[in-house]
């Protein structure tokens, strides 16, 4: 997200409010442990952006919710951190307080009692995957859902790539193949159609997500976005139920 600070008596305004609603995902660091989050921003009538979402710690997907506010101009941004999606009422677990402009929300991590505990960054700007090599195939199950993926990739180039997905009891299914790859930055894009999967690397994981592929599943199936650590393993990356 380019968050435009507001210059010139505020001439940059309309270009800031247009850019930074919406959601975004992001990739960094919560103290030394590697994070992803994913932010949705709402703006607010009186000014600024009413911000919520979540962040999982890798590679031991604790979740944590948050919700707060963006100001308008240098984005300053505070969210308040639970355990759960409704926070109000809720005993918090921590807060975030930072800055969140240019793409990088960064700043400080405190306690529920107020006292400083780790510092954290994030970038909508993921690292680049014009090397990544590997050769992949495993799977990944929780409750009725159970999902399988093979891919092989070299030098930035996808070779082959599969992916399927069963619900149960009906046996509702999905299936993707055959899909091209396309140019993109900090991730590897395939595509039909419609269709999206896009492969990003989070640390020691590559997250591997797919959009609008509705046309190649059953009525009732999906496609939950999967982590492939390094040794080719997989894991749901939110393995509840739905």
């Amino acid at each position: 997200m380019r968050f435009l600070i507001v210059i010139l008596g505020g001439i940059a305004f309309p270009a800031l409010a247009q850019e930074a609603a919406g959601t975004r995902e992001l990739a960094g660091q919560v103290g030394s442990r590697s994070a992803f989050m994913v932010l949705h921003a709402t703006p607010r009538p009186e000014g600024g952006w009413q911000v919520a979402g979540e962040y999982l710690l890798l590679p031991t997907l604790v979740r944590r919710f948050v919700e707060g506010e963006r100001s308008p101009e240098i984005g300053v941004t505070t969210l308040k951190e639970g355990t759960t999606p409704i926070l109000f009422g809720r005993p918090a677990t921590g807060e975030l307080r930072g800055t969140w402009r240019g793409g990088v929300f960064k700043g400080t991590r405190y306690g529920p009692g107020g006292q400083e505990r780790e510092s954290f960054e994030f970038s909508e700007q993921f690292p680049s995957m014009d090397a990544y090599s590997a050769q992949v195939r495993c799977e990944a199950a929780q409750g009725r859902y159970g999902s399988s993926l093979a891919y092989a990739a070299e030098d930035g180039r996808m070779k082959s790539f599969q992916w399927r997905s069963r619900l149960e009891p009906g046996g509702h299914a999905c299936a993707l193949s055959g899909l091209r790859q396309e140019q993109a930055r900090g991730a590897l894009v395939l595509a039909a159609g419609g269709c999206r999967v896009t492969l990003r690397e989070l640390g020691e994981y590559v997250k591997v997500a797919a959009e609008d592929c509705a046309e190649a599943c059953g009525s009732q199936a999906y496609l939950e976005p999967l982590l492939v650590d390094r040794r080719g393993n997989c894991r749901l990356l939110r393995p509840e139920q739905r």
